[in-house]
C-alpha cells in the first residue's frame, strides 16, 4: 500500500517474549473462537517517526516506522506495570495482514487500513503522506485496524493475526505458506460472476447497494465539509486583520484540527462501504459456481438421456457428427453411458457442497453484516453527534466575539 519511497514500518507489541505464566495463558486461549483478544491483551500505537534506509533496489528512502505496544492485561489488573514489548512491522505487513484476513474470512467485514493519501482536504492541510498531521492520524488509523481486528469476534481469534503480534521473525513466511494468495479471486472472476450469476440473493443485491450509497453519502458530505473548512479559514483569517477583538480567529486552526478527527472517523467508514460490497460480491461468486455446477449436472443428465434413448432433443456438434458419420455403436455408447453416470455421481457431490457452501456463507456473512451495521450505526451516530456538539460550540464563541466586538464599537 505505501508507495516506493514512503513505506512505513509499524512496531508491535510482543506478549511472548518473557515467559510469564500470565503471558502463556493468553497464547493457549487464544485460539479459542470467539475470544476477544481486547479482553487479554492492550494493543496502543504509541508514536511515529521518520526514517531513512536503503530499499529493495539499493536506493535510498524514507519511510514512517510507528510503535505499537502490547502488554496483558493480567498485569494492569494485578497493580503490576510492566514494560510493554514491542516489534518492527513494515505498513507493507498490515497490508499483507489485512488481504490475508479478506480471503480467510471471506464472509467478514474486515476493517479497512488508513487512507493511502489525504483525501477530501481542504487548502491548508497537506495531502504529503510524510507530513507530520498525516502521520498522526495514520497513527491513530492503524492503531484502530489492530483495535477493530482484535475485538472482531472471528478475526480476533485467528492464528496468523496473534502471529503477526507476537512473533518478530518468520512471520511473513507462516502468512505464505497458508497459501491465501492462491485461493483469492481475481477481479475477472468476480465481475464474471457478478452479470452472469441468474438467481441473486435479494438481501445481498440490496446490502451492496447499499455499500455503493453509504460511500456516495459520505464522499459528499467529506467534500462539502472540506468547502465549509476552507470558507471558515479565510473567513476567520481575513477577521483576524481588523484588531485583537478578534483574537478567536487565531484558534481556527485547533478547530478545523479537531473537525480532521470527526473526518477521519468518516473515512473509516467509506472504507468499510467497499469491505461490505466486497463480502457481497464473494456472495455472488459463490452463488454463481453453485448454479454452474447445476448446470452442468443438468447437461450430463440430459447426455445420458439422449445415449439412453437414441434422441438429442438440441442442436450439437454430437448431434450432427452423428449425423454425417454414423450412429455410435452398442459398446460406444454403453462407454459412454458409464462415463457419464461417474460424472454424475460427481456432480451431485459437487452440487451438494456448493449448495452447503452457500448457504454456510449466507449464514455467517448475514452475522457479521447484521454486527457491522450496529457498529456503523452506533459509530456514526457518535461521531455526528459530537461533531455537531463542537459546531454549537464554535459558534456560541462566534456570537460572544461579535457580542465582544459591537460593545467595543458602541464606546468609541
Amino acid at each position: 500500500m505505501a508507495d516506493s519511497g514512503s513505506e512505513e514500518i509499524a512496531v508491535i507489541g510482543n506478549t511472548d517474549l518473557t515467559p510469564s505464566e500470565s503471558e502463556n495463558n493468553l497464547k493457549n486461549t487464544m485460539v479459542e473462537k470467539g475470544t476477544s483478544l481486547l479482553k487479554m491483551m492492550e494493543i496502543s500505537v504509541a508514536e511515529a517517526e521518520k526514517r531513512t534506509g536503503k530499499n529493495a533496489v539499493n536506493m535510498q528512502e524514507t519511510y514512517t516506522v510507528y510503535l505499537i505496544e502490547t502488554r496483558p492485561v493480567d498485569a494492569a489488573s494485578e497493580g503490576t506495570n510492566p514494560v510493554p514489548d514491542s516489534l518492527w512491522r513494515r505498513y507493507s505487513e498490515f497490508e499483507l495482514l489485512r488481504n490475508y484476513l479478506l480471503v480467510t474470512y471471506p464472509f467478514s467485514v474486515v476493517p479497512p487500513l488508513p487512507e493511502k493519501r489525504a483525501e477530501f482536504v481542504w487548502h491548508k492541510l497537506s495531502a504529503d503522506n510524510m507530513d507530520p498531521d498525516f502521520v498522526e492520524r495514520r497513527r491513530v488509523g492503524l492503531e484502530n485496524f489492530l483495535l477493530r481486528v482484535a475485538s472482531h469476534p472471528d478475526l480476533s481469534s485467528d492464528k496468523i493475526f496473534y502471529s503477526f503480534l507476537t512473533e518478530e521473525n518468520g512471520w511473513k513466511e507462516t502468512v505464505f505458506e497458508t497459501g491465501f494468495q492462491a485461493k483469492a479471486d481475481s477481479r475477472l472472476k468476480a465481475l464474471n460472476a457478478t452479470f452472469r450469476v441468474k438467481n441473486p440473493d435479494k438481501r445481498f443485491a440490496e446490502m451492496k447497494h447499499y455499500g455503493d450509497e453509504l460511500q456516495s453519502v459520505i464522499s459528499q458530505l467529506l467534500r462539502v465539509r472540506a468547502r465549509a473548512a476552507d470558507r471558515l479559514y479565510g473567513v476567520y483569517k481575513v477577521h483576524g486583520n481588523y484588531g485583537r477583538v478578534f483574537r478567536y480567529a487565531a484558534s481556527v486552526d485547533d478547530i478545523l484540527e479537531e473537525e480532521e478527527h470527526y473526518a477521519d472517523q468518516l473515512k473509516e467508514y467509506l472504507f468499510y462501504a467497499d469491505a461490505l460490497r466486497a463480502v457481497c460480491r464473494k456472495h455472488e461468486l459463490t452463488q454463481y459456481e453453485l448454479e454452474m455446477a447445476a448446470q452442468d449436472l443438468t447437461s450430463k443428465k440430459q447426455q445420458r438421456e439422449e445415449l439412453a434413448t437414441g434422441t438429442i432433443r438440441t442442436f450439437s456438434l454430437k448431434g450432427m457428427t452423428s449425423k454425417l458419420f454414423g450412429q455410435e455403436t452398442p459398446e460406444q455408447r454403453e462407454a459412454k453411458v458409464k462415463m457419464l453416470e461417474t460424472q454424475i455421481e460427481e456432480g451431485e457431490e459437487l452440487v451438494k457442497e456448493r449448495n452447503t457452501e452457500c448457504e454456510e456463507f449466507v449464514k455467517s456473512a448475514w452475522v457479521d453484516i447484521e454486527r457491522f451495521k450496529e457498529q456503523k450505526d452506533h459509530d456514526l451516530r457518535e461521531a455526528l453527534i459530537s461533531y455537531a456538539i463542537m459546531q454549537i460550540s464554535m459558534c456560541k464563541k462566534g456570537i460572544q466575539v461579535w457580542n465582544n466586538a459591537k460593545e467595543c464599537f458602541s464606546k468609541m
